[in-house]
């Protein structure tokens, strides 16, 4: 049996059997992967809360026929305590880790610019300095754009016209001239754009001076351009605190 070590963000788990669960893990070097814990859920596991979602981790992974299994697993950070205590990052994180679990694929290929995104991202949950929703749109937009699904901002996405402009198309791929605009475009403010643009890019001086109105309309203008590249919406959403 082979062994290898990784380590990843646990994304989701459950039960299989009387004591193991499927721990679905986002990892540096093989991307997303399912694995059995064996005897976890025993008051005696080895594991302890280790393989809970949230917790980032160092693993040794036996390599398995269709599931591989986790032999060991060591905390990196425990990001799941801190966050379990606040709400609104606790539903915030939660749409982080289902969004990974999407984008990312199981082609055993690194996904190493998504697991440092996710980490940062979940480290600024627990640090407290932004609001959770906040964080989690400039996530959401900055793990599509590592998917290859950048959104355009400050320049039209079909023919490359310098903005400002008013008019945005989710499957367009963000922002159009009004020579580009096709039906069903929307309409955001400018003040929507510039913090959208800001989340993109990590400008939080930008995204602070933002206005509630304004980061209200950003959050449905990232949450329909997710939708679509996804072909539908995350589950999660629906509990974020916004």
């Amino acid at each position: 049996m082979s062994l290898y070590r990784d380590t990843g963000i646990v994304l989701r788990v459950h039960k299989l059997g009387e004591a193991d669960r499927i721990i679905t893990l986002l990892t540096r070097d093989r991307g997303l992967v399912r694995a059995v814990a064996k005897g976890v859920r025993k008051t005696t596991s080895r594991f302890g809360g280790r393989l809970e979602p949230f917790m980032h981790v160092d693993l040794q992974l036996a390599e398995g026929r269709s599931l591989d299994i986790i032999t060991q697993a060591e905390t990196v950070n425990a990001f799941a305590k801190d966050l379990g205590a606040n709400y609104a990052a606790y539903t915030a994180g939660t749409a982080m880790l289902e969004t990974a679990e999407r984008l990312v694929t199981e082609d055993g290929e690194p996904a190493v610019p998504q697991l440092q995104l996710l980490v940062g991202a979940l480290r600024a949950l627990t640090e407290g300095r932004m609001t959770p929703s906040l964080i989690l749109d400039s996530y959401q937009l900055r793990a599509l754009s590592i998917a290859g699904y950048a959104p355009t901002f400050d320049g039209c996405a079909r023919c490359a016209a310098e903005g400002p402009h008013r008019n945005f198309h989710a499957a367009s791929g963000g922002m159009l001239c009004d020579d580009c605009r096709v039906a069903g475009s929307a309409a955001p403010s400018p003040f929507t754009v510039t913090l959208l643009a800001g989340l993109l890019s990590g400008d939080w001086a930008s995204v602070g001076a933002s206005d509630d109105r304004s980061r209200r309309e950003a959050s449905s203008v990232v949450s329909a351009y997710l939708s679509w590249h996804l072909e539908r919406g995350l589950r999660s959403l629906t509990h974020v605190d916004r």
